[in-house]
């Protein structure tokens, strides 16, 4: 059985991520894709800036969270040069997980039994910031979700190895610039092969590899099951 097809059978077993009913009428999603003019005409670099933007998306609509990005092709990673060098080669722009953009602070909970599998701080400019990666068992199969732009001083009382029970808070959304400089958002992806790495896992990919790159991380939403995606 492939993933996506053990993970929709499971779909009752999974609990929440974050401690917010992702289908309310307070989320809304957001497009970072070039498709939206007032984030293609914004200048990103400035990490405040960004910030103001997102907040303003938000009070747009009434909502208090945004949510979206599994396997959109952003224009927001322009920002940082960690996403490729320019035009001499195709700069990685296709999201790879789901984006729930929500205060810094807002707990971070175990959706399934899980294993600490790796922790790392990836703290390049435009990077995940401290980062958690659980390993989880279905049916005998093994699986990976990570967890990116976290806060710094939970991420820190955390272990290689930790178990962790269903619905466990075991970290906490993080403020810029300890998040790799972003606006406070969970980066929630998941992963059917680790591929032997560790602490880390590419978040974005090169659109031209997008089949290759969906098969290896499929859709978060079937953990996360927000309607609005």
């Amino acid at each position: 059985m492939s993933l996506p097809s053990l993970l929709l059978r499971h779909q009752a077993d999974f609990g929440p991520v974050l401690p917010l009913d992702l289908n309310a009428a307070t989320v809304t999603r957001l497009d970072f894709s070039a498709t939206n003019p007032v984030v293609v005409n914004a200048d990103l670099r400035d990490t405040a800036a960004f910030n103001e933007l997102v907040n303003s998306l938000l009070t747009a609509v009434n909502a208090t969270a945004g949510i979206g990005g599994y396997l959109e092709n952003r224009v927001i990673y322009r920002r940082s040069a960690h996403f490729g060098p320019g035009a001499a080669e195709e700069a990685r722009s296709l999201h790879l997980g789901v984006d729930v953009w929500v205060p810094a602070g807002t707990p971070v909970l175990a959706p399934l039994p899980a294993v600490v599998h790796s922790l790392a701080d990836n703290d390049n400019f435009g990077d995940y910031g401290p980062t958690v990666i659980l390993q989880h068992a279905l049916e005998g199969t093994m699986f990976y979700s990570l967890y990116g732009h976290l806060g710094r001083a939970e991420w820190r009382t955390l272990r290689v190895g930790q178990q962790l029970q269903k619905g466990e808070a075991f970290a906490t959304v993080g403020p810029f610039p300890e998040n790799g400089d972003w606006p406070a958002h969970l980066h929630f992806q998941l992963m059917a092969d680790m591929q032997g790495r560790v602490g880390d896992f590419p978040g974005v990919a090169r659109p031209s590899e997008r089949e290759l790159w969906a098969e290896l991380c499929p859709d978060p939403n079937l953990v996360l099951q927000c309607a609005k995606l």
